[in-house]
């Protein structure tokens, strides 16, 4: 049978409670159940000879100077201590567990202390900071406290950080926005071609998103999609380009220094990309997987002229395929130019970046 001793490395309440399952047994031998409890704490942890109860040997513990040095101890393990999201490594649930023990152990029951110790854990960016102010700070229990937490670590791993791979979905046909290296254009400047592609993501249909920074907020981020598959190629459009079927302008996956290559101007080129959501103009917040955008761009052919991303049921051949067209606009927006981006696998940036 193996006891619980009691040598200052334990809360005593927890202790007592560890050894309460004893006491049928100690009641009727050993000398009882205190004088056995007693003779389970360490000699060098010293106690008074006229202990007369179970509620006295825990007082006589916590009078104790390793009962100070215990709660010290764990509240210098709180100051050290960091979360870490399961996308590094981390356990959420195991953090959480260790926190609220490290509290119980140092005795931390204010509720605004626990929220302190809390808040210098988390990675130091502009996300965990604002979140964690906003929903904190009507918190008023513990049960709060770490349902809050957890609301916040659900939305950041769905936050599409820069250097993340993504896919667009095109809501109307529910296609993926895709490219395919070689495969070009036989019209305009014949550019390598983006079309919707499959009712699935696969290899053509991913994309690397640049913009820089952490995280992309909406109505000021500028960002660029760079094709997976292709040699550093950007979604874009060549402004005086038309596309196939409708004639609106040309999209199209390209690179400046491709663009040099082969012998045209590169200032007409554009890979620069705005996003807002498609159901509310002045929305706030920061870029997350699944949100419904409107992708625009600046066309430097025709002055910056500012034109959408839409796609449609129109299509185009060439050879014996067939692709559905993808086209940049400047007409009213509709359904067809709603793209839903959605996060495949999310850059892991360093703790404190």
């Amino acid at each position: 049978m193996d006891i619980p001793k009691y040598n200052g490395n334990i809360h005593p309440d927890e202790w007592i409670h560890d050894i309460q399952k004893y006491n049928y047994m100690w009641g009727k031998n050993y000398g009882g159940f205190l004088n056995t409890a007693i003779s389970l704490v360490d000699p060098t942890i010293k106690l008074s000879t006229e202990i007369r109860d179970i509620e006295e040997l825990c007082n006589a513990l916590k009078e104790n100077i390793s009962f100070t040095v215990f709660k010290n101890t764990n509240k210098r393990k709180l100051q050290s201590l960091k979360y870490i999201p399961e996308s590094r490594g981390g356990d959420t649930s195991k953090f959480i567990s260790n926190f609220l023990k490290l509290c119980y152990n140092a005795e931390i029951n204010d509720i605004e202390e626990q929220k302190n110790y809390l808040y210098k854990s988390l990675p130091m960016n502009n996300y965990f900071s604002s979140e964690f102010y906003k929903k904190m700070k009507d918190v008023n229990s513990v049960n709060e406290l770490i349902k809050e937490f957890e609301d916040i670590i659900v939305k950041e791993s769905n936050l599409i950080k820069d250097e993340s791979i993504v896919a667009l979905k095109h809501i109307a046909t529910g296609k993926y926005l895709s490219s395919a290296e070689n495969l070009c254009y036989t019209t305009g400047n014949k550019f390598q071609l983006v079309f919707a592609g499959s009712l699935v993501p696969d290899p053509n249909s991913l994309w690397k998103i640049k913009f820089g920074k952490e995280l992309a907020t909406y109505n000021n981020t500028s960002i660029k999609l760079q094709h997976i598959k292709s040699n550093n190629k950007f979604l874009g459009i060549y402004g005086c380009c038309k596309s196939p079927s409708t004639y609106h302008t040309e999209v199209s996956c390209n690179s400046t220094s491709n663009i040099i290559n082969v012998g045209y101007i590169s200032n007409y080129w554009d890979e620069n990309w705005k996003f807002n959501n498609s159901k509310l103009e002045n929305h706030q917040g920061y870029l997350k997987s699944n949100d419904i955008i409107n992708l625009s761009i600046e066309n430097s052919f025709y002055n910056n002229k500012v034109e959408f991303l839409r796609s449609h049921d129109i299509q185009f051949t060439i050879g014996n395929d067939t692709f559905q067209e993808i086209v940049c606009h400047n007409e009213r927006l509709g359904g067809n130019d709603e793209w839903c981006i959605e996060l495949i696998k999310q850059h892991i940036w360093t703790i404190d970046d």
